[in-house]
């Protein structure tokens, strides 16, 4: 079975030993939620494209839908489903099947020093969800193949103002 099955990824995320994430009281945490889809020999990924806002660091940026967590979140998991709901209208506890928490990543925005650390939670949506409706925070949503970025089909490089000096980035 390919690598990018959705019931291949699904096997290695349950039970998998995520590495906790290098933090003091001090940083900032966040949580994003991963959500693939079947389809015909493939699996997508759904990605959000952020609106664009004067002073936002992620201004324009693609991403998975997600946010910073607020007190009121019991869990980061919370934070992920919580703000999937705000961004995108999609309810993950009704139209998705959780699969577990993967590494979580160190934030790195354009030209500031944030101590954030990002923690991604993975869901499959197994029936198409009801329309989905973007808030303002969102431009746009967009389903990736991971066939196409795993082959590099879609590989592009892209380039960004960081710190006053045009940098290029790989993407998809």
């Amino acid at each position: 079975m390919s690598p990018l099955h959705i019931d291949t990824i699904a096997s290695r995320i349950q039970g998998y030993d995520v590495e906790p994430p290098r933090a003091d009281s001090q940083t900032r945490q966040a949580a994003v939620a991963t959500i693939l889809r079947p389809c015909e020999n493939d699996t997508e990924a759904l990605f959000i494209l952020r609106a664009t806002k004067e002073g936002d660091p992620w201004s324009g940026h693609m991403a998975f839908p997600g946010g910073h967590r607020d007190p009121g979140d019991e869990s980061l998991r919370a934070t992920a489903e919580r703000e999937t709901l705000e961004e995108i209208g999609l309810a993950l506890a009704t139209h998705a099947r959780y699969l577990g928490p993967i590494d979580p990543v160190r934030a790195n925005p354009r030209g500031r020093n944030i101590d954030m650390v990002v923690q991604p939670y993975v869901y499959i949506l197994e029936q198409e969800p009801p329309v989905l409706t973007p808030n303002y925070e969102v431009a746009d949503i967009l389903w990736g193949s991971l066939r196409e970025m795993y082959t590099r089909e879609s590989l592009t490089q892209g380039e960004f103002e960081v710190g006053g000096q045009v940098v290029s980035y790989p993407g998809y």
